[in-house]
C-alpha cells in the first residue's frame, strides 16, 4: 500500500489513537490490501512508544525488531544492545532477557503485523516478553480467526479486544480512487470509464485500486490516449485468482 490509503481513514486514526491511549492489548484486522499496514505506520513518528515488528512469522525476528526499535529509540538501550550490527549477530536467547527489562522499565507497545498462524510456543513467548500485559500487544492480521492469529486469539478474547478495518464504501471509494489517479497523473481519455471499472472490481479495496491505477500506466495497456481497460481488467482478475 502507498501513503494515499490514510485518505478517508480519519476516523479509524482517531479510534486507533484512543486505543493506544488506553493501553489494552487489541487486534486489528482486516484483508489483504484495506491498509492495516499503512494506518499503523502513519502513527510510528508521533508515537515513539510503538516497537513495530513488520515480519512476525517467528520469535528470532520478533525480538530483533523490538530490540532494533528499542535501540533506536533509547538512549540507554542503545548503550545495552549495541547497533543493528551487534543485535543482528546475537541470537534471541541472548537478547530477551534484554529486551524484558527494557520493556517492563518503558511505557512501549509491541505492534506484531503480518500474523500468520502463530504457534502455541509462540504465543507463550509474546506473552512473556509482554509481561503478560503489562506491555501491551497490538496484533495486525487477516482475521481474527484461528488460522491467523493462532495460539495469540487468548490476548484479543473480547470483541472489545477486535477492531476490524473495512474497504471503503462506494462514496469513499470514489473520492478514494479520485485522489490516486489525481497523485499518479494518470490521464486517458476514457477515464471515466476506467474509474467505473475499477470502483466495480475493487469493492472498495484501496490496494485493488492503487494496483490498478499502477497498472493503468503501464505502456500495454495504452492505446494513444486511452487505458485498453478490458485487458487491464482480465490481467488483474487473472493475477488476482
Amino acid at each position: 500500500m502507498t501513503a494515499p490509503a490514510i485518505i478517508g481513514r480519519d476516523k479509524e486514526l482517531a479510534g486507533l489513537k484512543l486505543r493506544l491511549a488506553k493501553r489494552h492489548s487489541f487486534l486489528l484486522h482486516g484483508p489483504v490490501g484495506v491498509g492495516k499496514t499503512t494506518l499503523v505506520r502513519a502513527l510510528l513518528n508521533d508515537h515513539p512508544e510503538i516497537l513495530y515488528c513488520p515480519d512476525s512469522s517467528g520469535k528470532q525476528r520478533v525480538i530483533r525488531s523490538i530490540a532494533l526499535a528499542l535501540s533506536g529509540r533509547h538512549r540507554g538501550a542503545a548503550r545495552v544492545l549495541g547497533g543493528s550490527a551487534a543485535i543482528n549477530a546475537r541470537s534471541a536467547v541472548s537478547l530477551k532477557g534484554i529486551v524484558q527489562d527494557l520493556l517492563r522499565a518503558g511505557k512501549y507497545w509491541v505492534v506484531l503485523d503480518h500474523l500468520h498462524l502463530p504457534s502455541q510456543a509462540f504465543a507463550a513467548d509474546i506473552k512473556e516478553l509482554a509481561g503478560w500485559a503489562m506491555t501491551p500487544v497490538l496484533g495486525i492480521a487477516r482475521s481474527d480467526h484461528m488460522e491467523d492469529i493462532g495460539f495469540l486469539r487468548s490476548l484479543f478474547i473480547d470483541r472489545s479486544e477486535k477492531l476490524e478495518l473495512r474497504n471503503f464504501d462506494e462514496p469513499q471509494a470514489e473520492v478514494f480512487a479520485r485522489h490516486v489517479i489525481e497523485a499518479s497523473q494518470l490521464s486517458a481519455t476514457n477515464a471515466n470509464e476506467f474509474l467505473a471499472r475499477v470502483l466495480e472490481l475493487s469493492a472498495g479495496n484501496p490496494g485493488v485500486i492503487v494496483a490498478m491505477v499502477e497498472m493503468a500506466k503501464l505502456p500495454k495497456y495504452r492505446s494513444g490516449a486511452q487505458i485498453m481497460v478490458s485487458p487491464l481488467y482480465i490481467d488483474f482478475r487473472m493475477g488476482a485468482l
